[in-house]
């Protein structure tokens, strides 16, 4: 009886675990619908999960592989394709696949208990959808058990569709009124993929959220508010098709203008909203959402050291490869006073007209404080020969910090804070933290502000000193550079910073350790070689990259870098053969000289050597051979060169 028991235990177990197969799991909503579901029981209710779901994702990050292992019993498993064989492939994915062909898919498919296609991202999917759900339908005489085809369309097959009271436009449509959808033209190969699986199925669900009834133009200003200066831009139709950030795709979905409502899904799904409130209302948790899944991740960066190490120009450079807000000190006290000056300044009739009540309310600042603050400023400068007191300038640059786009891009803090206490105000907790004190979540820093990585740069005096003295005089003229004040501010900084309690100890009591780093002995005098060792240590950038306008800048740049290569290699070439050519006319110049010399050499020497023979031809032949000539012509022998030797032999001197 007990071995009945635990077979029919382990039968029940396996009914309940559930194979689901979903297309394309390396694109974005397909790998978050599995991933989801990769996570719930099968056969269990959302009452049952609900309670425990709360629990297990505090404590899911701690536990140990066995434990989450356990955790993942009876859960959906996944399967699915993907787009590539080089995508990555999702860890709660049991298998994937790539380059499949049709007939092994259709078997993966038949495995599974709960097939999805979701046709929203990838037109190319369309297809594939339609045939699987025909291959599946030829198959179904030879199913075991009941399976499941979802098809993941679009709205754009219900882009056109007319009112349902031309005289009211606010009636929605239902999924009662499938029938009367009108696609966009662009989209028939969808609604044909709808209309294929409705053939076999008998099922149209609309999936909305019902809380998100905000208009296109409520949702973008939040965005922009939420993620830059919160004004927004609207443009033509004709216009906005010749921008080239946004697709025909794009476009398509953006022109739609339809009032929908899921009543199936209200009355018979108890579905648990994470944002019933809707998207306006949660843009922060959906902009924490999108840029964790985007690796779109802020990068914080605090560059410290003594005057003339490079501080500013190593900010620049880094500023300029991670995309991020480079602040100066100057620039942030003149930025913030200069906006003070316009709060206090009056304002002309009728300007802003043209903004919302809203807007204008949430923008209306207080006059009177402003110019409580100006005045403060302007006497704590009075009194301190032109220079600002700390509170102020840690007031404006915690503004900074904090302002929109340094907490969604980053920054790089330039020279600031210089001692302890100045980092202590600006990085610690503002008072109104009460949500998270209440929580006993209260951390010594604010966590929103402060630096990922402190860039520690020193040299020594001798370095320091040497690289300014070799600034050239029009880089000098009105900076801290000059003789006297260089050499006060150097002194001011080894002074505080040999002290028990410097900006570097602060750091490193709350376990930010600044990277150190000595310029001097860089030996680079344009601190190539400090920024490559800091790109190293903060790792890549965390943006989308480079936007098609900068791609073609650097394409165009590294054209004119390889034209100009090319050009030089081609100069030098010609230099190198010119410079061949001349040596080699040269030798040859050379040579024939030579050569010449050695053949008048050769003359004389042969001259001089003849000089004895000719005189004893002229002396004792050449008189006999004129005498044996004249008288070979008057002879006239009938062989003349016998008779001429004959002659010469018996008239030889030396015979005589």
């Amino acid at each position: 009886m007990g071995e009945e028991e635990d077979a029919a235990a382990r039968t029940e177990k396996v009914i309940r675990i559930q194979r689901v197969f979903i297309n394309l799991l390396d694109s974005y909503s397909s790998r978050n619908i599995g991933k989801f579901l990769s996570n719930c029981v099968a056969g269990a209710s959302l009452e049952e999960i609900t309670e425990e779901e709360e629990e297990e994702d505090e404590t899911k990050s701690g536990m140990p592989e066995a434990s989450l292992a356990k955790l993942k019993e009876g859960t959906f498993q996944i399967v699915g394709t993907l787009s590539t064989p080089e995508s990555l492939r999702p860890d709660f994915a049991v298998e994937t696949y790539s380059t499949i062909s049709r007939e092994d898919l259709l078997l993966r498919l038949l495995e599974c208990d709960v097939i999805i296609y979701n046709i929203t991202e990838n037109v190319q999917q369309v297809e594939e959808a339609t045939w699987a759900v025909s291959a599946l339908s030829e198959e179904i005489v030879h199913f075991e058990k009941r399976k499941v085809f979802i098809l993941l369309s679009t709205v754009m097959t219900w882009a056109r569709s007319k009112p349902l009271d031309p005289d009211d436009n606010e009636v929605p449509f239902t999924e009662e009124d499938y029938r009367r959808r009108k696609p966009h033209p662009n989209f028939l190969d969808h609604i044909n993929a709808e209309k294929m699986v409705l053939k076999f199925g008998k099922n149209f669900l609309i999936s909305l959220d019902k809380y998100n009834i905000h208009d296109l133009e409520k949702i973008i200003r939040c965005i922009s508010k939420s993620t830059g200066p919160g004004k927004i831009q609207k443009l033509p139709k004709e216009n906005a098709s010749l921008t080239k950030d946004l697709t025909q795709d794009c476009l398509d979905h953006l022109l739609v203008n339809l009032r929908m409502e899921a009543l199936f899904v209200k009355e018979n799904f108890n579905i648990r909203w994470n944002a019933r409130t809707g998207f306006v209302e949660n843009i922060n948790n959906i902009l924490k959402e999108y840029k964790q899944s985007r690796g779109l991740l802020p990068i914080k960066i605090c560059i410290l050291g003594p005057p003339a190490v490079g501080k500013s120009s190593i900010a620049g450079e880094l500023s300029k490869y991670y995309k991020l807000h480079h602040i100066k000190l100057k620039d942030v006290i003149s930025e913030a006073i200069a906006k003070l000056e316009s709060i206090v300044a009056p304002k002309d009739a009728g300007e802003g007209e043209e903004e919302e009540e809203g807007e204008e309310e949430e923008e209306e600042e207080n006059v009177e404080d402003a110019q409580e603050l100006l005045d403060g400023i302007k006497e704590s400068m009075e009194q301190n020969a032109g220079r600002i007191e700390d509170q102020y300038i840690i007031r404006f640059v915690k503004e900074k910090l904090k302002s929109m786009p340094c907490r969604n891009q980053g920054y790089i803090l330039d020279g600031f804070p210089k001692t302890y206490d100045q980092a202590k105000d600006l990085f610690n907790q503002d008072d109104e933290e009460e949500e998270e004190e209440a929580r006993g979540k209260i951390s010594p820093y604010d966590k929103l502000i402060i630096p990922e990585f402190v860039c520690a740069l020193d040299a020594s005096d001798e370095f320091l000193k040497e690289r300014v003295i070799n600034l050239p005089e029009t880089v000098v003229a009105g900076t801290h550079y000059s003789q006297d004040r260089f050499l006060r501010a150097l002194s001011n900084y080894r002074d505080i910073n040999t002290e028990d309690e410097t900006v570097f100890n602060y750091f490193d009591e709350i376990e930010i350790h600044p990277i150190h780093m000595d310029v001097g002995k860089l030996e680079d005098a344009q601190n190539r070689l400090a920024i490559k060792q800091l790109i190293k240590e903060i790792g890549e950038p965390r943006n989308y990259g480079l936007t098609d306008e900068e791609k073609a800048e650097e394409e165009r740049k590294a054209a004119e870098e390889c034209l100009a290569r090319e050009a030089a290699e081609e100069a030098e070439r010609q230099h190198n053969e010119a410079v061949e050519m001349a040596e080699k006319l040269a030798r040859w110049e050379e040579w024939n000289k030579r050569l010449e010399e050695v053949k008048r050499e050769e003359r004389e020497l042969l001259e001089a050597q003849s000089i004895p023979l000719r005189n004893y031809l002229m002396t004792y032949v050449m008189p006999t051979l004129m005498q044996g000539l004249n008288e070979c012509c008057k002879v006239r022998p009938e062989d003349p060169i016998d008779f001429l030797a004959e002659y010469l032999f018996k008239n030889n001197p030396e015979m005589q």
